[in-house]
């Protein structure tokens, strides 16, 4: 039972994956979408829960899919999250790097690296937002997340202090 969810899991973020332009943050949209409406493999506070866990440890940003294969399928989830997460992209960026390589500097490739940003930059912003809604958030907490959106873009301050300042203010019973 465990290696048919973990095939099926496996597959889905197969898919994903050949599209998670600016890394494995920008699928956490659809990937909600799969993993707590699609298939109810787990709530919108356990995918929070996942995610932030994932953030908060050292590493590549995808761990949050071996988090989750693991919580669906134990062991085997967790491993065929991890492949079917890195093995179709891998294989794609490996087979055109050296296309890319050929034709760097050119017109074409500058413009498509330019507008592949934005993309990135907004399916990151749509994954917080995501994440914001499944955790429950209090008039309190959606001021501190506001706040902490705005200060992350407006200076150059490490993501690292405001997960500090947002334990601390958790701690404190203020969020």
């Amino acid at each position: 039972m465990n290696w048919e969810l973990a095939l099926i899991l496996a597959w889905e973020l197969a898919q994903m994956s050949l599209f998670a332009v600016g890394g494995a943050t920008s699928i956490i949209p659809d990937l909600q979408r799969r993993v707590v409406e699609n298939h109810a493999w787990a709530s919108n506070a356990q995918f929070a829960e996942m995610l932030g866990l994932s953030q908060s440890a050292p590493g590549p940003n995808m761990l949050v899919v071996s988090l989750i294969g693991w919580k669906i399928a134990g062991f085997p989830g967790a491993i065929a999250a991890f492949i079917g997460m890195c093995g179709p992209s891998s294989v794609l960026v490996f087979s055109l790097s050296r296309f890319w390589e050929r034709h760097r500097g050119r017109r074409w490739s500058t413009s498509l690296s330019a507008a592949l940003a934005p993309i990135a930059i907004g399916l990151t912003l749509a994954s917080g937002y995501l994440v914001t809604l499944g955790a429950g958030t209090s008039v309190s907490a959606g001021v501190f997340i506001g706040f902490t959106a705005l200060a992350t873009l407006l200076t150059k301050w490490h993501p690292i202090w405001f997960i500090g300042l947002g334990a601390a203010a958790g701690l404190a019973g203020l969020i």
